[in-house]
Order: C-alpha cells, then structure tokens, then sequence
C-alpha cells in the first residue's frame, strides 16, 4: 500500500455507509514532475491513488476551507474494489490539501456530480451502462423502463441530499429517485434544485425542478422536455436533444439558461410547475459530435447580456466537428446570437505531439467554474477557466468578448503508467475538472489526482 493511503486510512463504521476518517497530519503528497504551465502555478496535489472523482463544491465556515467531490467506484483488476463515495477535504492549507473521509456507500450505480448552496449539499447518482450500448449512447437512458429492471437494481439512483452544517460530517437527509438512469448535473438555488435527469417514457435527459425547501422530503414541481424526447417524438431534422447541465438561474430564480443539445435555452421559470421557452439558439449544426452532448456547459453574465458555451468532444483525437466554445449575445433573450469564437489551444514549444488533437484522449472543452450560487465560489468575471481535457486547464479573458483572448494554461505531467479518467485508462494526464474559489485557488482533476493553482505571472493579480 503507498504512503498516502498507509498514513491516511483509519476506519470508522457509521450508519448506512461506511466512513475512512483520515488524519490532518500527513505531509503534502508531492506535485508530479513534467508539468508545463504559462501565468498558471501549481501549490498543491492530492494522490488520487488510481481513482476517478468528478465535479468540486466548497464551504468555508470559521476559517476553515472544505472541499467535496464524488469518488467513483475502482475497477476490476486495478486494486481493491472500493464503493463510490462521497469525498470531504479539508483545504484550508492549499498547498496541502488532505482527505477528512470516503462516505461510501454500496450501490448499483455511481455518484457523479455535486452541488452545494449554505448548509445544503447535493450528490447526483447515476446506474451503471454496462447492459446499454454506450458506443452509440443516443438513446441509452431508454434503453429500459424501469418495469424491466428489478427494484433492488434501481436503488441509488438520483439524487441525495446531505446537510452540512457540521462540514466534516454531512448528514444524509433524504433520497430522491428518478424512476430511470438517473440523474446527471444538477444545482441549487434558494430551496430549489434544477436537474439533468432521465425520466420514464423520454429518451436522453431532461430538465426537472424539485422543491428542497423541506430537504427531508424533496418533492418534483416541474419538468421541461424538447420536442423530441418522448417516446414516439421523432425530428424532422434526426436529433435526440439531450440536456446536459447543469441550468444556471438568474440571481431571482425567475429565469434558467440551459445547455440543451440541440441549443442555448433561456427558460422562464416563475411558475416552476411549467417552465416556458423565451428564446434559443441553435448550436447544433454546426457543432455537432456522435452523441447528444454538443452543448455541455453555460455561464450567463447576467449584467452583461452574455453567455458563454461550450460543447463536449467524445470521440478521441479529434474524430468528430469541433465543439462549441463560444459566447452568446443574449441581452434579448428572443434573438440570441453568437458574438465570438474562443483560440484554439495550441501545442508549447518542444511538446511531444505537434498538436492536441495527434494527442491520446478527447481534445476540447468540458467543465467550467460553475458554481455561480457558491458564495464562496469565485463568480463569473472577465477570466473563464475551463478544464480542456488533453489540453489541460486553459484561462481565457473576455474583458473584450467579442474577442476572448487565452491568457494562461496548465498541462500536469503524464503519469509513469496509464491512470483511470473519465475516458478510461490513458497514459496521459486527462483534466476533466476546475472550480476557482473565493481566495483565488484553483482546483482541477486530472488522470493522476487533484492539482490546486493559483494564476501566476501576469494573472496574478486577476480574478
């Protein structure tokens, strides 16, 4: 066993799940070698010990910092088989980021993603795709209804939510299911929680609101589907839409954004038992890839009008259209247009591929700093930072939007054997997350474990 998890584990038996109190006193797992960087530094690395965790949520109560992702389930023959869990970390020392405990829970399926607003903290599971066929993920989360699975195979999937008044220890306070695959994204807002979610009867996933004012007995108010997606709905133009989420609300809650393939949505939601379309934007041609995820992420700039997208490539090395990573004009929500286009990342002097796209692994946007109803998550302003997947975390400016600027980049070096991704086992460091805090810390996962960084150079001022 290595030292990380030798000096780390001490276990501890609690109700429904079990828990790996870890100690505070480690010294800091070492920043792998190899990494090349530009205005960006790392300060700080945790060992993910051949594991994959997902999206970032923060809380800062008394001084201290804690930080919360979803550890996925290992795999067969790479180590012991360990449960997915939930994560909590203390990084009040940046540079030392340690694990407080594994919550794990025995489950079909996986906790994906992870949302927090104060005391209330969301965990997103999803079942497992082994009997779909996720060569052509289309049409997966159909693939079944749920009279055709049995009930002990449906459980744990959803969402569950978790209070964190006493941020190392949430408490889980209620488990609501879906009825189907499960959920994907999701996000919380002034008592309410917006969802990527399969649903009986639909193809892909969907748009839900559940009311969590009452977080031990959440209930489902509303849902909102494209044309398309219920069983029996075909387009003329062939597209399954899908949203992916999550949906960025307006700081009222009366209005939703949302990446839902094939657009940019803007939703009236004041009357959360039926949301109604204001506007969109087609993305989808002439961002197109192999499934229904060609709008990934949003982040509207409320004040500004604007908001930015992005798509999500699938197929490795650059064998589909380029995805989408744009910025809306959106101040008339019924006339959207695209306004700009974001640089291309392109190789540092010397790399070892001429460009990212010959580069193992999915070469393009993913996850961005999202999690705009955080208080203590760094808010929307004129630097993007975006987790690009073979390409590392890239910074943008777009204090000009109409001309997005790159202005810094991380590549973490490649580990010294293939390590577990979202893509599966690849030999190079894949980076799949980020999310920025209020002090300026920069937390991003790549195939190895968690970096932190910090903008260095001429961003070190900037946030």
């Amino acid at each position: 066993m290595s030292k990380s998890l030798n000096s780390k584990l001490a276990s501890v038996l609690c109700v429904g799940a079990l828990t790996f109190g870890i100690s505070n006193s480690v010294l800091a797992d070492p920043i792998p070698e190899g990494w090349q960087a530009h205005n960006v530094e790392p300060i700080g690395f945790l060992d993910y010990q051949d594991r994959y965790a997902g999206k970032f949520t923060i809380k800062e109560q008394d001084g201290r910092w804690f930080l919360y992702t979803a550890v996925s389930k290992t795999q067969e023959g790479h180590g012991p088989i360990l449960p997915p869990s939930l994560r909590v970390m203390d990084v009040t020392d940046p540079t030392n980021p340690t694990v407080i405990k594994d919550i794990e829970y025995e489950m079909d399926g996986n906790m994906s993603q992870i949302t927090s607003q104060g005391d209330l903290l969301m965990v997103g599971m999803s079942r497992e795709l082994t009997q779909f066929d996720t060569q052509n993920a289309i049409n997966f989360m159909s693939a079944f209804q749920p009279d055709e699975v049995p009930a002990d195979k449906l459980k744990y999937e959803g969402v569950m939510l978790f209070d964190i008044s006493d941020p190392e220890n949430p408490l889980e306070l209620s488990h609501w299911e879906t009825g189907a695959y499960g959920v994907h994204r999701n996000i919380l807002h002034d008592g309410y929680a917006y969802l990527s979610a399969s649903a009986p009867g639909y193809r892909a996933q969907i748009f839900k609101i559940l009311d969590v004012r009452d977080p031990k007995n959440p209930k489902e108010v509303g849902q909102w589907a494209q044309f398309g997606q219920r069983l029996g709905e075909e387009r003329q133009d062939g597209v399954i839409p899908s949203f992916h989420g999550p949906a960025i609300t307006s700081p009222d809650g009366n209005t939703a954004v949302l990446g839902f393939t094939p657009d940019m949505v803007t939703l009236d939601i004041s009357d959360k038992a039926n949301p109604t379309v204001v506007g969109r934007l087609q993305i989808v041609p002439p961002f197109v890839n192999n499934v229904t995820q060609s709008v990934h992420s949003v982040i509207p700039y409320w004040e500004k009008g604007l908001v930015y997208v992005n798509g999500e490539p699938k197929i490795q090395q650059c064998g589909e259209s380029i995805s989408a990573n744009i910025m809306v004009q959106n101040a008339d929500p019924t006339k959207p247009y695209m306004m700009s286009t974001f640089p291309i990342p392109e190789v540092p002097e010397g790399f070892a591929w001429d460009n990212f796209c010959d580069r193992p692994g999915r070469f393009g946007p993913h996850n961005v700093n999202n999690e705009i109803h955080n208080q203590d998550v760094m808010q929307p302003n004129e630097l993007i930072h975006l987790a690009y997947f073979n390409a590392g975390v890239r910074v943008y400016d777009v204090a000009e939007p109409r001309l997005p600027k790159e202005v810094g980049w991380f590549l973490p070096g490649d580990p010294a054997t293939p390590k577990r991704s979202q893509s599966g086992y690849m030999p190079i460091s894949i980076t799949q997350e980020v999310l920025v805090d209020t002090r300026g810390n920069i937390f991003t996962s790549g195939a190895t474990g968690m970096y932190v960084l910090r903008n260095s150079g001429e961003l070190g001022d900037r946030w």
